[in-house]
């Protein structure tokens, strides 16, 4: 890969028949820059799409290439990322259906729209892999026949498809009313019984860790509830009867789920697995007394999960932030809070209490300014960052808190020109804010310029077009291959310049 010429290849200014040019002696990475361009004209949209299989998807996928410009024999990629997008003709999905590749036809099962003699035919596919693939789109109608398939790859399918009728995924669940699934993937490639060894030392091998068959396709069976539980259209009613199941991974999704009994979610409270209650505790369905029991779990991420429940009562919240690594996320009930409440938060004598507020961006001109002037770094931290903070606070937060706040003052989208330069003369060791400064809009060229001195912030800031031509062309000859790149993409290189990296 020659990094000029994939710089060129994304350079908004290179002209057209430049772009002819690099055509001509672009590699794969390259055609893969130049697909993204949205510059190109047909002819060289054709000619890209019949240099590979990878570049033609590309450009049907983003709209680029027209089915006239396709031979699906020829590039049968293209030709389903188009039927995939709706744009390619009904003949090509016959076609398709009766290809000897599975991988072709297993795409074209997941494309929408097909035609109903293009649906019975791939039903009735010999290969599993096919069928599965079409059960995982398909409508109601068709969900559900395809629940009774004897394989289990395909009521796995079905189980994860929301347009299964609800009736039919409880059905999966238990297995009521279906005929016994017959095969599974572990018994279509070994002698049963077996367990598939986590250390499996076989390269080619397509089972999963724990895949287990006994004849009765325990493994695959319990992929297929997996699939149900996680599915909001199967009743809450089946859902409730796994709250009790042996394995945590199918009570997991239980106690995530909204809309059941409370005594179910109080049983799911004292679940032996904390990962089991740390799914209740973000559950916007479980009443209060369980979210003041579950504040109390010491189990790995419960109270860290809690702290995401859309309505924890304000005064769990300062406890929770008091004795909790919660990251520095904007939580949903602050983000939910009122004047009122914000106003409280941001008294409160807690500082990990106000950082959580100051993470909000739409805050009140006269909140966000008190909390600006805040004497704590994690808060000027998280509010640094704020729409609507002036120059003049912006460079006091400095003056106070220097290195700690510059890099989230950096991405504050109105820090001016002077409050750029002032960072990029920061002293201190703290250089990741060269980075932020480098992709800032307002950065001026003498920051931009210091930004260059940074071994992290340099292809970043070679890319920008304020730099002066004749710096940019000096950047093309550094020693690091992503500066070379972003210069060639720089819009300020001189257009002879440009031409001369294609001689």
């Amino acid at each position: 890969m020659n990094p000029a010429l994939l710089g060129l290849a994304a350079n908004p200014a290179l002209p057209s028949h430049l772009i002819d040019r690099l055509i001509a002696i672009a590699d794969e990475d390259v055609d893969t820059a130049l697909a993204q361009r949205t510059d190109l004209t047909r002819t060289q949209i054709r000619t890209l799409a019949d240099r590979s299989d990878e570049t033609a998807v590309q450009l049907a996928y983003d709209g680029l290439l027209r089915p006239q410009d396709v031979d699906p024999a020829e590039r049968p990629l293209a030709a389903l990322a188009l039927l995939d997008t709706g744009a390619g003709p009904a003949a090509w999905a016959r076609h398709f259906a009766a290809d000897p590749l599975v991988r072709h036809r297993e795409g074209l099962a997941g494309c929408p729209g097909l035609p109903q003699d293009v649906v019975r035919r791939l039903v009735d596919d010999p290969d599993v892999r096919v069928v599965a693939e079409l059960a995982l789109r398909a409508p109601a109608g068709l969900a559900a026949a395809l629940a009774r398939h004897p394989h289990a790859e395909v009521r796995l399918s079905v189980a994860a498809n929301e347009a299964t009728p609800p009736r039919l995924l409880a059905a999966l669940l238990t297995g009521e009313g279906l005929p016994p699934i017959e095969a599974c993937r572990v018994c279509d490639q070994e002698e049963v019984p077996f367990v598939h060894a986590r250390d499996c030392p076989r390269t080619d091998c397509a089972l999963l860790s724990g895949d287990a068959c006994d004849g009765s396709h325990q493994s695959a069976v319990h992929g297929v509830r997996w699939q149900a539980l996680h599915n909001p259209a199967t009743p809450a009613a089946a859902v409730a009867r796994f709250a009790d199941d042996p394995s945590a991974l199918l009570r997991e999704p239980v106690a995530a789920r909204e809309g059941l009994p409370q005594p179910v979610y109080a049983r799911l409270a004292g679940d032996p697995v904390p990962m089991v209650r740390a799914a209740l505790a973000q559950n916007p369905s479980i009443g209060e007394d369980l979210i003041r029991r579950l504040a109390e779990d010491g189990g790995h991420d419960v109270r860290r999960s809690l702290a995401h429940h859309p309505h924890l009562p304000l005064d769990l919240l300062a406890r929770l932030a008091a004795g909790t690594r919660l990251g520095s996320p904007l939580l949903p009930r602050i983000a939910a809070a009122d004047a009122t409440e914000l106003a409280a938060l941001a008294g409160s004598a807690e500082p990990a209490v106000r950082m959580l507020v100051a993470m909000r961006r739409d805050l009140p001109d006269a909140l966000r300014d008190a909390l600006a002037d805040d004497r704590d770094a994690k808060v000027l931290k998280a509010i640094a960052p704020h729409p609507g903070l002036t120059e003049a606070r912006l460079l006091a937060m400095l003056d106070v808190h220097g290195i700690h706040v510059a890099v989230r003052t950096a991405t504050n989208p109105d820090a001016t020109a002077p409050v750029l330069e002032r960072l990029a003369r920061q002293p201190g060791p703290g250089r990741k804010v060269f980075r932020e400064i480098a992709r800032h809009p307002n950065a001026p060229l003498p920051a931009l310029l210091a930004c260059l001195t940074d071994p992290r912030a340099r292809p970043v800031a070679a890319a920008r077009p304020e730099l002066p031509g004749p710096l940019v062309v000096d950047l093309l000859t550094d020693e690091d291959e992503r500066v070379m790149e972003a210069a060639a993409a720089n819009p300020s290189l001189p257009v002879e310049t440009m031409g001369a990296l294609l001689s």
